[in-house]
């Protein structure tokens, strides 16, 4: 990768709004082209931890739900946010669990990326998680979900088709299409 110097120059930066999972700043710069502008920063308090859980026959498990942000119903793998002091892992190892009812006795962090890098800096992880167990779900209190269990290249077929619009979904089922060899 190309490695370069930063080219922004911050000239002041003030807080907007703030809650318990974002915060937003509002930057004055100067831009690489030397105009004065201003840039909009969402910071994310955790980091966004999705799991691919398949199973030893090639079947995975999605989870449905309505996106308030969007105003539609989203597919998505299982996924959530892990406190920044938590170990990843952990925090991925209970969403599966919530989520799911699922857990898994080998994990595998094969991602690392970038949801939204023009205008945020939440960064993500995916996991592919095996050798699993069924257990119960534990939904949190906002969470109204569906779960689907279905065969890791339907998944796939779903990303190909643009049911799956989510973009860690996407990133981390093609990418596990790829590690898996899925046809």
């Amino acid at each position: 990768m190309m490695e370069t110097k930063n080219p922004w120059t911050t000239l002041s930066t003030s807080p907007k709004y703030d809650n318990p999972w974002i915060s937003v700043e509002e930057h004055k710069v100067v831009t690489p082209t030397g105009t004065n502008g201003i840039y909009g920063k969402v910071h994310f308090k955790n980091k966004a931890l999705g799991i691919i859980p398949v199973d030893e026959e090639g079947y995975t498990w999605l989870v449905g739900q309505y996106r308030y942000t969007l105003q539609e119903y989203s597919w998505e793998i299982p996924m959530g946010g892990g406190p920044l002091e938590i170990d990843m892992l952990e925090s991925a190892k209970r969403e599966l669990q919530e989520e799911t009812g699922l857990s898994a006795l080998k994990w595998e962090n094969i991602m690392r990326i970038h949801t939204s890098n023009s205008v945020a800096d939440e960064e993500g992880f995916v996991f592919l998680a095996t050798e699993l167990t069924q257990g119960e779900t534990n939904f949190e209190e906002t969470e109204e979900l569906h779960i689907k269990k279905l065969k890791l290249s339907e998944a796939i077929d779903m990303v190909m088709d643009g049911k799956i619009t989510d973009s860690i979904s996407i990133a981390g089922l093609l990418k596990v299409s790829r590690l898996l060899d899925v046809k």
